[in-house]
């Protein structure tokens, strides 16, 4: 299965990362309770930032867990790369 790493910008500016194997689906989980991740209660998923498919579940939460490590300034500059 192809397991994708996503960055979502928050309406509070602030950065989410997670996996998933359909990211559409996942998004809009975010946007609507209950299956949506609690750090979006009192926040609102606005956009996705970065997306990094091909991965194996491993894989994607091995990237997820270093990319949660970034600073945030580090995590603007891989969103801010892959938007070229």
């Amino acid at each position: 299965m192809d397991w994708t790493v996503y960055i979502i910008r928050c309406d509070d500016e602030t950065l989410y990362t997670g996996v998933t194997t359909d990211l559409e689906r996942r998004f809009n989980e975010h946007g609507g309770r209950p299956r949506g991740a609690r750090y979006f209660l009192g926040r609102k998923p606005l956009k996705i930032v970065f997306a990094e498919s091909g991965h194996t579940r491993s894989s994607a939460c091995k990237r997820e867990a270093a990319i949660k490590k970034l600073s945030r300034k580090q995590k603007l500059s891989l969103v801010h790369n892959t938007e070229e």
